[in-house]
C-alpha cells in the first residue's frame, strides 16, 4: 500500500551520505537523486525512502510520534543497519533486540534530521 515516504532534511547532502552508509549495512542502493531529492528502495516496485529540502523553503521537522519502519530480511541486517546509522552519526532509539511476545525483533534510531526510524524483522 506504501508507494513511498519523504522525509525533510536541513542538510541534504549530509542526509545523502547517511542514508547511502544506512541502506548499504542492508544490501539496498540509491535508486536515483534528482532536483533536490534523492530515494532507496529494493528495487522500483517497492516501496521507497525519499529525502529532500522542504519544497516550501521552511526548515525541516519530525513529527511527534511519527516513525518510519524499515523491513529487514533477517536479525543479521536488523544489527548492521543500527550499527551503520550510529556509525553514520545518528542516534540510539532502542539497541537490536527482540520485542514483544511473537518474535518481532527489532532496532531503533533517529537520523541527521531527528527523524525516528526501526530496522525490524517481523515476528
Amino acid at each position: 500500500m506504501v508507494g513511498y515516504i519523504t522525509l525533510g532534511t536541513r542538510d541534504f547532502d549530509a542526509a545523502v551520505a547517511f542514508y547511502d552508509a544506512v541502506f548499504a549495512a542492508a544490501g539496498v542502493e540509491r535508486l536515483w537523486t534528482h532536483g533536490g531529492m534523492a530515494a532507496w528502495a529494493r528495487d522500483r516496485a517497492g516501496a521507497a525512502l525519499c529525502v529532500t529540502a522542504p519544497f516550501d523553503g521552511k526548515a525541516a521537522s519530525t513529527g511527534n510520534g511519527t516513525m518510519v519502519a524499515l523491513r529487514m530480511q533477517d536479525r543479521d541486517q536488523v544489527d548492521a543497519v543500527h550499527a551503520a546509522a550510529l556509525a553514520a552519526g545518528g542516534s540510539d532509539e532502542g539497541a537490536p533486540g527482540p520485542r514483544g511476545a511473537h518474535g518481532f525483533y527489532g532496532a531503533y534510531f533517529r537520523d541527521l534530521d531527528g527523524h525516528k526510524l526501526n530496522a525490524y524483522i517481523p515476528g
